[in-house]
């Protein structure tokens, strides 16, 4: 039997004619203008443009996280747009994982804690959660640091905590919100490097948001959005 070729597979995520209209006041904003867009299963995707580009209100609407105004988001032959709040919730348990650009961690956690929390959701007992979350902190290089809190931490470590914690209950997509945003420059390749080859390893999905245009050498592809529309692909790999 012939090999389905790439073109040929069922996205993970497929984005149809999407637009997002926000009300400010009387005042109509176009924030996105009929994106249409397939991402591969195992891509890393990178979505850049300047502030007000739309490439957050696309990460947001891909996740759920907001309402589109008119269009189709299919992940895992599920439309996104038709859900209720409560199957969206369940959904992202099941299938994504987020990492963000301030880490977004519980203060009082130990880093273990931190990263054995989404699986709290799903009903896992403490015993394996912790273990998970342990066995995730080593294969991204924080064993010496499971017990620390985010004080004890570094920026890049607790990045790190972030990855972890976005990777422990297996997602099929990963979507990142300028994760190396409040990072040094070296800091951010080493984070960069992580999550890249720790997806790849698991070949799962990333779908990053930027401003930062050495972060796009990290992707398969980079999408350049301006005024709410896909303006330019660049194919990286």
């Amino acid at each position: 039997m012939e090999a389905i070729r790439k073109s040929d597979a069922v996205p993970a995520i497929d984005i149809r004619n999407v637009t997002k209209v926000y009300k400010v006041g009387s005042v109509e904003v176009n924030a996105l203008r009929g994106v249409s867009l397939k991402i591969e299963q195992g891509e890393i995707c990178c979505i850049v443009g300047r502030s007000g580009s739309g490439k957050s209100t696309l990460l947001n609407v891909m996740a759920g996280l907001e309402p589109v105004t008119s269009g189709e988001i299919v992940i895992a032959n599920k439309h996104m747009e038709r859900m209720t709040q409560s199957e969206l919730i369940v959904f992202r348990q099941k299938h994504v994982g987020f990492i963000f650009q301030s880490f977004n961690l519980l203060p009082y956690y130990t880093a273990v804690e931190n990263v054995a929390f989404p699986l709290s959701f799903r009903g896992v007992l403490p015993n394996k959660r912790n273990k998970l979350a342990r066995e995730m902190l080593k294969e991204v290089g924080l064993e010496s640091h499971m017990n620390h809190k985010p004080t004890q931490m570094s920026g890049g470590q607790q990045q790190r905590v972030g990855i972890a914690r976005a990777l422990v209950t297996n997602p099929d997509i990963v979507f990142a919100d300028e994760p190396t945003g409040n990072l040094d420059s070296s800091t951010s390749d080493e984070v960069m490097h992580m999550i890249v080859d720790t997806l790849r390893k698991h070949n799962r999905t990333l779908v990053m948001v930027t401003h930062d245009p050495n972060m796009a050498e990290y992707a398969d592809r980079v999408i350049h959005l301006l005024d709410g529309r896909i303006v330019k692909i660049e194919n990286k790999q």
